[in-house]
């Protein structure tokens, strides 16, 4: 899709619509005042309260050149910020392109501050019209061309915020493609040629450990999971280093729970849903997206991803409840459940990270249900050992609208994961599963700088919202971009 800023009155713009944001309250526009008694007829009768969601077309307005004006409701003015922005300019590209049109120009001065709403608006115009049919040999799903941002002039800034946000954008989208590929088409090692491709196109450093390299290295935790499957295992890295020497030391290191398909290997999930499991990979694509946009943005902070890609299925060969394994750190863990898979694979991958010279980690995981359970599908789980690293991760998420709330992980949690049989137990029972997760997590991030975010509940859409498509969402890929950016 073309994205471009214009700096022309909204009467001179040709499009097949523009579209302008009203809100619950106050007066239209002036550029609007030629449709007032239109706007006066939408209110008086109910059709159009200015709420966010709402839309309404006017076909051939008088003084436009545009084939129609479209008015979307902002909601209250002092409420609207730049994820509602987002939002409400998803939500008119999948309404308005469904109705033909294929070119929509977006009016942006009287929203939000200029820099955040170019950002924002190409962001949510992106998303908005990302279909995840990739595999369907015909689909009834309309696509927009083009989509213009116009604004008063207001120099170089506001060009750098809209080319920000069109990068952001695509490689949540190149996230989200990789979270759609159904497990067949995505297994580890396909996904670490994905991973390699990429970062040969983006001028970034790939390189894949392979079974028998993790088996010399010692990571058990993670071969474990993957011995019940013939596909074999990868631990995907991929490297940003800033062409000018850094400031600083820091060294962020990115991880992502790369599970292509979860089964629950012998603790085997329910056959209701198991086909939404190719999702398990989620934090994987995200960080693989994150680092996608960083190679064009170029921060002054090395960052180094790190994604553990496995299947965990049943086999004869699958790990059992009650194996006993080894994990490159030397620690050892008693497998009480082959479902609690992803902090088994994701330990090795944060000790092997520390090892590789990263200072802060942060990683992203669709790693327990029990997350959902306690903040549903609306805000991301984040555990930290570090309230300072936590702050700048929860500042970029707010940034890019991406909600994250602080959970605990006061000591008290770690009695859930005592064995007597190993020095960690994988699970702590039914109570507190996300917390005793992260908990565990944090036994292998030891003095690092650490923050978990858990995002089993954000990173799938089980229905389509009014801003964006059913599926994978590339959540955490902006934040993760925003935090590298702004160190």
């Amino acid at each position: 899709m073309e994205t471009k800023l214009l700096y022309e009155p909204l009467d001179r713009v040709e499009a097949d619509a523009v579209a302008v944001v009203l809100f619950e309250e106050g007066p239209a526009p002036a550029e609007l005042n030629f449709a007032a008694s239109w706007l006066e007829e939408l209110r008086s009768s109910g059709e159009f309260a200015g709420k966010p969601g709402e839309l309404a077309v006017l076909h051939h307005p008088q003084t436009l050149k545009a084939r129609r004006l479209a008015v979307v409701g902002g909601g209250k003015r002092d409420k609207f910020d730049a994820a509602a922005l987002r939002k409400a300019v998803g939500t008119a590209v999948r309404a308005l392109k469904q109705k033909g049109v294929k070119k929509l120009a977006w009016k942006l001065d009287g929203l939000v501050n200029k820099t955040l709403a170019a950002e924002a608006a190409v962001e949510g115009a992106l998303l908005g019209n990302y279909e995840p049919d990739m595999h369907k040999t015909s689909s009834d799903a309309k696509s927009l061309e083009a989509f213009y941002a116009v604004a008063a002039p207001n120099g170089a800034e506001v060009e750098r915020s809209f080319e920000r946000g069109r990068i952001f954008a695509e490689c949540q989208n190149f996230s989200r493609d990789l979270a759609n590929e159904p497990a067949n088409l995505m297994t580890p090692m396909l996904l670490a040629d994905r991973a390699r491709s990429m970062a040969a196109e983006a001028g970034l450093e790939c390189e894949v450990l392979d079974q028998d390299r993790m088996r010399q290295l010692g990571m058990g935790s993670l071969l474990g999971v993957a011995q019940g499957s013939a596909e074999p295992p990868a631990l995907i890295i991929v490297r940003y280093k800033p062409a000018n020497a850094p400031k600083s030391s820091d060294h962020l290191g990115l991880v992502g729970k790369g599970v292509t398909f979860d089964s629950g290997g012998i603790s085997i999930k329910p056959a209701e849903g198991m086909e939404k499991m190719k999702y398990d990979m989620c934090g994987g694509a995200a960080v693989l997206g994150a680092m996608r946009a960083l190679a064009q943005l170029k921060p002054s902070i090395p960052v180094t991803a790190l994604v553990p890609a496995v299947e965990n299925m049943v086999s004869s060969r699958a790990q059992r409840p009650g194996d006993i394994v080894t994990s490159l750190s030397g620690k050892t863990i008693e497998v009480l459940n082959t479902d609690a898979e992803g902090r088994l694979i994701l330990i090795d991958a944060i000790a092997y990270a520390q090892r590789l010279g990263c200072t802060h980690l942060v990683d992203a995981a669709t790693l327990t249900g029990a997350i959902v359970v306690a903040l549903g599908n609306v805000n991301t789980g984040a555990f930290t050992n570090d309230e300072a690293l936590l702050g700048r991760v929860m500042a970029a998420a707010k940034d890019e609208g991406e909600k994250m709330w602080h959970m605990p992980l006061d000591d008290e949690y770690k009695e859930l994961l005592k064995s007597a049989f190993a020095d960690v137990a994988n699970i702590g029972g039914r109570w507190g599963g996300a917390i005793s997760a992260a908990w565990f997590l944090k036994e292998w991030a030891d003095d690092t700088p650490w923050v978990h975010l858990d995002i089993a509940g954000t990173a799938w859409l089980d229905d389509a919202k009014p801003f964006m498509a059913k599926g994978p969402t590339g959540v955490c890929v902006r934040t993760f971009a925003k935090l590298a950016l702004g160190w």
